[in-house]
C-alpha cells in the first residue's frame, strides 16, 4: 500500500475518535517511519508503510493521545518530550507567551517563574524567546519535573532553567519579571471527552468551580511580581470574571487576552497601588 493510500484510509478510520484525523494519521505514520512529518510528505513516493503503523493506529483508536504515542509535542518554537505524567501542551497556552512578548516589547525579562511547569512548556518557550533570561519551574509532581528537566537538557537551556518540587509558590522567596501560570481549572463534575481523559487528573481539576488553585495563587502574586513585571495566567473560557475578581482583590491590575478562537484565555496581572 502506498503512503498516500495509507493516510487516506487511516484518516477515515480515525474520524470517530479524533477531530484532527488526517493530522493524527500523518504524525503516527511519520513516527512509525522514524522521520518527521514534513520529510514523510516530501518523500512519500519512495517510502513504504511499516508494519509498526498498525500498532500505533490501534493505540490511537483506543483513545490514547497522539502526543503520548509518539512522545513529542510542538509548542511555540520548541519541540517537547511528553509522557502521561504531564499535560499535553496546547496552542491556546501560547497566548501567555504572546502576552509576555507584547508586554516586554524589545526588552527581555531577566527572571521567569513558571508555576505548575509540567513538561516545562511555558518556561522553556520563554527561555527560547529570551536567550538572556533565567527561569525557575515549580511543580508538585516529581515525575513532571523529571520530564521538564529532560526537555531543558535536550533544548540546551538547562544552564538557565532550574526546577523545584513545590506546592505553587509556598515558601518561595524573591521577585520575578515574568510569571507564567497554567493551573488546573476544570470543575470537578465537568463532562469531559476525548484525549483529556488520559491526562493527569491533578493537573486538570480544581474543585467544584475550577477555582480552587486560583484562590491559592492570587494572594501569592503581589510578593512575587517585580516592579514592571507581569503574570500571565491561563483561564477557562468562562472564568474571566471570577478569576479577575480574585486578582483584583489582591490589588493587582488585570486585563484579558483572547486566544485564536476569540475566548478570553489569558489574564495579565500587574502590580497596582494596593499591591505595593
Amino acid at each position: 500500500m502506498s503512503i498516500a493510500q495509507a493516510l487516506r484510509d487511516a484518516a477515515l478510520i480515525l474520524q470517530p475518535v479524533s477531530g484532527t484525523a488526517r493530522l493524527d494519521a500523518e504524525l503516527l505514520l511519520a513516527h512509525a517511519l522514524g522521520i518527521n512529518r514534513g520529510e514523510m510528505l516530501l518523500r512519500q513516493q519512495e517510502l513504504t508503510v511499516p508494519a509498526a503503523f498498525a500498532g500505533l493506529m490501534e493505540r490511537r483508536l483506543g483513545g490514547e493521545p497522539v502526543a503520548y504515542i509518539i512522545g513529542t509535542r510542538d509548542f511555540w518554537t520548541i519541540s517537547l518530550h511528553v509522557t502521561p505524567d504531564v499535560l499535553i501542551p496546547r496552542p491556546d497556552s501560547e497566548t501567555l507567551i504572546e502576552a509576555a512578548i507584547d508586554h516586554f516589547g524589545p526588552h527581555s525579562p531577566r527572571s521567569i517563574l513558571d508555576l505548575g511547569t509540567g513538561s516545562g512548556a511555558l518556561l522553556l518557550a520563554a527561555l527560547d524567546q529570551w536567550p538572556q533570561a533565567r527561569g525557575l519551574g515549580i511543580d508538585i509532581s516529581p515525575a513532571a519535573l523529571a520530564v521538564a528537566l529532560g526537555n531543558a537538557e535536550r533544548l540546551g537551556v538547562a544552564g538557565r532553567a532550574g526546577f523545584r518540587l513545590g506546592d505553587w509558590a509556598e515558601e518561595l522567596e524573591g521577585r520575578f519579571d515574568l510569571i507564567l501560570i497554567n493551573p488546573p481549572y476544570i470543575a470537578r463534575d465537568a463532562d469531559l471527552t476525548g484525549d483529556v481523559l488520559r491526562e493527569p487528573e491533578g493537573a486538570l481539576f480544581a474543585g467544584p468551580e475550577g477555582l480552587d488553585d486560583y484562590r491559592r495563587i492570587a494572594p501569592m502574586l503581589p510578593r512575587l511580581l517585580a516592579d514592571g513585571g507581569m503574570a500571565a495566567i491561563e483561564i477557562g473560557h468562562d472564568q474571566r470574571e471570577s478569576v479577575t475578581k480574585l486578582l483584583c482583590d489582591q490589588g493587582l491590575e488585570v486585563r484579558a487576552r483572547h486566544d485564536l478562537a476569540g475566548h478570553a484565555r489569558c489574564l495579565i496581572a500587574k502590580r497596582g497601588r494596593l499591591a505595593d
